[in-house]
């Protein structure tokens, strides 16, 4: 007969039978047992942060750069609320995560007991779902409900709240290896006469343009995705979130389409007779205003995990419901089978007009000799990581200028948070990709108010020797909320500037690590250098950047996708 353990222990060897690696957490009272089956295992590596927004953030970039799912424990009460964020972030991207909190004693649960709050309700809008465990017999079967429901379908975060009698508690132990759930049955497969009746119709196309979002990177379709554009031979725009889907380097790509994509991108999405999306979801940086993108007629392919996706802001034509990778293979086979070939005619003329778009070259900017441009820094920083570091931002204008001007060729290295636009992720998501790829080069891309919302994490870097390298483009504002604010608010600053920074410096050599301040144009590169070769040591560069750039282009909220302002001349 088997012996008895601990929810605690059980809970351990469920993480180990999973693979799990690392988990990033923060202790408390609710989750000491689970901390002292921790102490007692050697499967995995546990990551203490120094806030558990990190810890989640730590654990979603884990995952966003490894194909893994990552996994993260927080204790009850605060714990919960301040991983609320780092939830909330993960779930807008759809990025598969496991979380555990710990819980007070079930008899004390609805008494309003000592650290106690209502995690499933609280954390219900903002999860893929969640569990409240509440017989230590069912712990093991939850564990493998929450990894299968977290990496499956549309990937998304799954919270599995214990309560501290739980972890306690005895029982036997057996992990199921597989599960089935009823109510629970993703569709991987797209329709095979949907995908041949696409296939038709993109073949028929005159212009014909590609559109693709994170759901290629999630579903690891990118090798398929670049295998149809290179048969094809048609334009093909990633989104934010599906940067290094496509390759950039390639002629193809025409950059990234929506509120601060290419002049060409965008004019090419509202211009053209056929576009096929794929996991992608038509969001409202993407495509500006509905009522605009659907004033052009055209015909739309949707390629989805998730059937709620299609048609939810644009009506499309052909809905093909399905896994990325799955629905691409099946339409590699099927072009295999047809004669048809696009008209090169036609093709032809549409690279022209493309080219004549690409003429304006949107990305354009002033060069100085006298003070830092923020672009040129990016630009620097793919020129010294020969384009191939991993490089995790955090959000405003130093983030669009990340996506703008380094070019990325490989999916999984562009790690940014997408549809909640936190600030504060930049330094966590760093952590996270180094654990996950220790062999790696790590940029961080910040701007002196995001890096501040979670710069207590250079501690956890410190004790675990991560060595991320800080690329801190410092314009003393708000950058994006002062960019709106002059092209929106009549050049009313309020609230945006940043008083009172600290001496980064000084501030980072504290934290244990080497901080440097870049002040002129002529510096970058020697600076730039020198902190990537410290490969052994985390390395702060303050870039003091110039105040008034902005990021062009820039379609304004409520606007049309060709409704673009390419510079301050347009203002």
């Amino acid at each position: 007969m088997n012996s008895e353990i601990t929810g605690a222990e059980i809970l351990v060897r469920c993480l180990a039978e999973e693979g799990v690696e690392h988990v990033f957490g923060y202790p408390g009272g609710a989750v000491l047992y689970i901390y002292d089956a921790i102490f007692n295992q050697d499967k995995f590596q546990h990551i203490l942060v120094r806030h558990e927004q990190a810890a989640i953030h730590a654990a979603d970039a884990y995952s966003r750069s490894s194909q893994k799912v990552g996994v993260a424990l927080v204790t009850s009460g605060p714990g919960v609320t301040n991983a609320v964020t780092g939830l909330a972030t993960a779930y807008m991207d759809s990025i598969p995560m496991v979380i555990i909190s710990g819980q007070v004693p079930s008899h004390a649960i609805g008494q309003d007991a000592f650290q106690e709050c209502d995690t499933v309700g609280i954390t219900r809008p903002c999860v893929k779902h969640n569990f409240l465990v509440k017989d230590v017999r069912e712990l093991a079967t939850t564990i493998k409900k929450a990894f299968y429901i977290a990496s499956t379908g549309r990937p998304g975060p799954v919270l599995v709240d214990i309560p501290k009698d739980i972890s306690m508690h005895k029982t036997t132990y057996s992990y199921p290896k597989e599960i089935e759930m009823r109510s629970y049955k993703p569709v991987d497969k797209g329709h095979s006469g949907q995908i041949r009746k696409a296939v038709q119709l993109l073949l028929q196309a005159e212009r014909p343009m590609i559109y693709t979002g994170g759901g290629v990177i999630l579903a690891n379709a990118a090798p398929e995705l670049n295998k149809l554009v290179d048969k094809l031979g048609f334009p093909v725009t990633n989104t934010l979130m599906g940067l290094g889907a496509y390759r950039a380097s390639d002629e193809k790509f025409v950059g990234m389409p929506g509120m601060h994509g290419t002049y060409e991108a965008n004019m090419a999405m509202q211009h053209c007779d056929v576009l096929i999306a794929i996991g992608a979801r038509f969001d409202d940086r993407v495509i500006g205003n509905p009522k605009n993108f659907a004033s052009v007629p055209r015909k739309i392919i949707h390629i989805d995990i998730d059937p709620s996706s299609i048609s939810k802001r644009v009506k499309v034509d052909i809905p093909i419901v399905g896994n990325v990778k799955d629905v691409l293979q099946e339409f590699l086979s099927q072009l295999n089978t047809i004669e048809i070939r696009p008209d090169p005619k036609a093709l032809a003329s549409w690279w022209k007009q493309i080219g004549e778009w690409r003429g304006r070259d949107c990305l354009k900017y002033p060069t100085s000799s006298e003070v830092i441009k923020p672009q040129a820094v990016v630009q620097k920083l793919w020129e010294v990581t020969k384009g191939d570091a991993f490089i995790t931002s955090d959000v405003g204008q130093h983030q669009m200028w990340a996506a703008q001007y380094y070019n990325f060729d490989k999916p999984r290295r562009w790690i940014n948070s997408g549809g909640l636009g936190t600030m504060g992720v930049g330094l966590p998501y760093a952590m996270g990709v180094q654990m996950a790829n220790p062999d790696a080069t790590v940029a961080c891309v910040t701007g002196e108010a995001s890096i501040q919302m979670c710069i207590q994490e250079l501690a956890t870097c410190k004790q675990y020797h991560l060595t991320p390298k800080i690329v801190l483009l410092n314009n003393r504002f708000l950058g994006m909320v002062r960019q709106w604010q002059q092209i929106d608010y009549g050049s009313r600053y309020s609230e945006s500037y940043m008083d009172s920074l600290p001496d980064f410096n000084k501030l980072v050599e504290a934290y244990g690590h080497v901080g440097m301040k870049i002040e002129k144009p002529g510096d970058v590169d020697g600076a730039m250098r020198d902190a990537f070769a410290m490969k052994d040591r985390l390395v702060f560069m303050n870039f003091i950047t110039d105040q008034t750039e902005n990021v062009w282009p820039m379609v304004k909220a409520g606007k049309g996708l060709t409704e673009m302002l390419l510079g301050s001349e347009d203002l």
